[in-house]
């Protein structure tokens, strides 16, 4: 997945901010209403709109036993104490944080069937969590397959879940006090390119290709400072299905500027232009010497079939 990274960070700063101080002062647990640090929350203005705490222990062994829990950084290990931790404390809003990032993690191993099940595991709890919503949505969009027998549903699905990701990026997203907001910027861009990337796939694998051509120039549009070249990529094979040949070797010459030869998307950028080139006309155009972005996130990569856009 893109840009994931700097949320996870953000998260554990806001938990642990929240829940030490909460089991500094355990004789009086906060409320539902209490604020994030543990203070009293001030009576709501009706002029300010509701802000969506982050998580809190209520206890001290809430939090020690959260601590231990967290403390795994094996996949299968954090969710087996993850789910040890659920039956301890059935009611803790702690409970989510290590789904997050047990499904992280797993995601890390390219190990889809797990990071779906645990991005489910946090919905099931929190529906509105755009980062959740985008990772799931981003597995049904690449692991479905024409011959699954489930296939439309779990398309109807991803694209719920990317469409309400873009409702909720910037209610749902906590940060704590102090964050920087272009970090934060940065990453409800990268939730948004994400988003509209899920559902361009989603599109281009049902055939609407003018749909998956539209989500994937939002999805290049959304961050426009890091372009992606997969998203690239995909925006050219979209174009070049409805027979605009001139506009996909556009893209296919820009998916190639941001892709090295010697990955699988810049191979298939390569090919893609090859083959527009010789539709168009155009004489083939020098390849120039490319680099990695800086921050460019790490991605899975999968060899992508011929029928369907590359795969993240």
């Amino acid at each position: 997945m893109r840009r994931t990274a700097i949320i996870v960070g953000i998260l554990s700063l806001t938990v642990w901010a929240s829940a030490q101080s909460t089991g500094s002062a355990q004789q009086t647990p906060p409320a539902q209403g209490t604020a994030a640090q543990g203070t009293p929350a001030q009576a709501a203005s009706t002029t300010q709109p509701a802000v969506k705490r982050p998580p809190q222990a209520k206890t001290t062994p809430e939090f020690d036993a959260y601590k231990a829990a967290d403390a795994n950084t094996d996949p299968a290990a954090l969710e087996k104490a993850a789910d040890d931790f659920a039956v301890k404390f059935p009611d803790s809003e702690l409970r989510v944080l290590l789904f997050k990032k047990d499904m992280h993690l797993y995601q890390n191993t390219n190990n889809a069937d797990k990071t779906e099940e645990l991005g489910r595991k946090f919905l099931a709890i929190d529906p509105d969590d755009p980062d959740c919503l985008t990772t799931v949505a981003e597995v049904i969009a690449e692991r479905t397959r024409d011959t699954d027998i489930n296939r439309d549903q779990r398309y109807d699905d991803g694209l719920k879940m990317a469409q309400k990701a873009l409702t909720t990026i910037d209610t749902d997203v906590l940060v704590p006090a102090g964050t920087p907001q272009e970090k934060v910027d940065s990453f409800k861009a990268g939730l948004r390119a994400q988003a509209y990337s899920t559902m361009g796939t989603i599109e281009y694998n049902r055939g609407s290709f003018p749909a998956a051509q539209e989500d994937f120039q939002k999805a290049i549009d959304a961050y426009p400072s890091q372009p992606y070249a997969p998203d690239v990529l995909r925006l050219a094979l979209a174009l070049d299905k409805q027979g605009k040949y001139d506009d996909a070797l556009k893209a296919a010459n820009k998916a190639v500027e941001l892709s090295q030869e010697s990955t699988m998307i810049g191979g298939s950028a390569r090919r893609e232009q090859d083959r527009l080139q010789k539709l168009t006309g155009h004489a083939p155009v020098a390849q120039p010497q490319t680099q990695t972005p800086p921050n460019q996130p790490a991605q899975p990569q999968t060899t992508p079939p011929q029928s369907q856009p590359p795969n993240h």
